[in-house]
């Protein structure tokens, strides 16, 4: 099986990552087009050796990329289109059916309460978003949360294949060593209460939450792993609280190897594994997810993670992952407090990592391309013990035992 998977860019982000850990899992012939940005997982993917190839789209409006990719997809022969992110299914799914590819597949990775990437949904966005779902065969969402608004906007349930995205968990695991190397080239203090933050810095993700915590708790670090437009703000916002000296901005990271330190941070070169190993509690204060990729990367290195929103916790049954802690904006500090005052080195890793590894990920979505090659409907099941949610959505097993 050849497939195509298309992507709106290859910087560093979730659905990106995901995308690099999965070409390695899948059994199939991979190659991936970015319309926009190759950048760091565009070089880590052709590192692999899979082939990557640069659209050149200008805008959101740029329709000459239309034609463009409709000749890529004819020329290349491919039996299976799979699209990722907003702007690459509304083009990646015409442009599969004008090449003659009916085996379309798109994954839903950012559709928010309110947004999908940043973009609010308004109903232009919705119109737009639910021509484009037609056009293809199926629809894969990454939460149970996510194929429920899926249904909710008006996605046919049948259409809707939940495949949680998925973790190499043995590379998050910790390294009391990597530790204090990250804590050297980071400037943390050894012995210091460091709280982490990891994603882009923008406002949906309320890291100025953790700026402000920080000025209630003395002697704590913040460590926050990302770039982004909201960079200026917390910086301001940290030297206005009188905290700025606690506060270290890392930049973008690698998943995996070097290339950190690309957004002006002092990461010096780490990969996430390491600065999270530089973490005593990962914190995520959003309050719209579409998974919570961090909290599970943070379960997997053993840290006690306090949340506002995971669908990858909230979606599982109760105890599957004692370490996070639920707690809303008006009780973020206390929460951190808490995490700190009963502080005893590494939590062994929950039950929760376990269901989200990238090898089960892959097979489930296998299942799915094999079914759209083949005009049938997935093996569906329950891919573990779920919370209570939607009976009309169902995961894909493909007859794989349940991670």
């Amino acid at each position: 099986m050849r497939v195509l998977h298309v992507i709106t860019g290859l910087g560093v982000g979730g659905a990106e990552q995901q995308l690099r850990l999965l070409v390695r899992k899948l059994p199939v012939s991979c190659e991936v087009v970015t319309l926009t940005n190759p950048g760091a997982v565009a070089e880590g993917l052709a590192a692999d050796g899979v082939n990557v190839r640069h659209l050149g789209m200008t805008g959101n409006r740029d329709l000459s990329a239309l034609p463009r990719l409709t000749r890529l997809i004819r020329q290349g022969r491919y039996d299976l289109v799979h699209t990722h992110l907003y702007r690459a299914c509304l083009y990646g799914r015409a442009a599969a059916r004008l090449a003659g590819v009916r085996a379309v597949v798109a994954t839903e990775h950012s559709l928010g309460a309110a947004t999908i990437e940043g973009r609010p949904l308004g109903a232009g966005v919705r119109a737009l978003y639910l021509a484009s779902e037609r056009l293809g065969t199926s629809t894969v969402a990454v939460s149970a949360t996510i194929a429920r608004r899926l249904r909710e906007w008006g996605v046919p349930a049948r259409r809707i294949h939940v495949v949680p995205n998925g973790i190499d968990a043995d590379r998050f695991r910790f390294d009391a060593v990597v530790r204090t190397q990250a804590r050297t080239l980071l400037g943390l203090p050894q012995d210091a209460f460091v709280v982490g933050g990891v994603g882009r810095l923008v406002a949906g993700k309320r890291f100025d939450t953790l700026v402000r915590d920080l000025a209630h708790l003395p002697g704590a670090h913040l460590l926050l792993v990302g770039a982004g437009e909201q960079e200026a703000a917390l910086r301001a916002l940290a030297a206005r609280l009188g905290v700025a000296g606690r506060v270290c901005f890392a930049g973008e990271c690698a998943y995996e190897g070097a290339g950190g330190g690309t957004g002006g941070g002092t990461g010096g070169g780490l990969a996430l594994p390491s600065l999270l190993a530089a973490m005593d509690v990962l914190a995520s204060p959003s309050a719209d997810e579409a998974f919570g990729l961090a909290v599970v990367e943070a379960l997997a290195a053993g840290l006690p993670v306090v949340y506002t929103t995971c669908p990858a916790v909230d979606d599982l049954p109760p105890g599957q992952a004692p370490g996070a802690v639920r707690a809303d904006a008006a009780g973020f500090t206390d929460a951190l407090r808490a995490v700190r005052d009963t502080a005893g080195g590494r939590l062994p890793v929950p039950p929760a990592v376990e269901h989200y590894t990238v090898a089960a990920a892959a097979a489930r979505l296998t299942a799915v391309y094999e079914a759209a090659l083949h005009g049938t409907t997935p093996v569906l099941g329950k891919q573990v013990p779920s919370a209570p949610s939607d009976p009309s959505v169902t995961s894909v097993t493909s007859g794989v035992s349940a991670p």
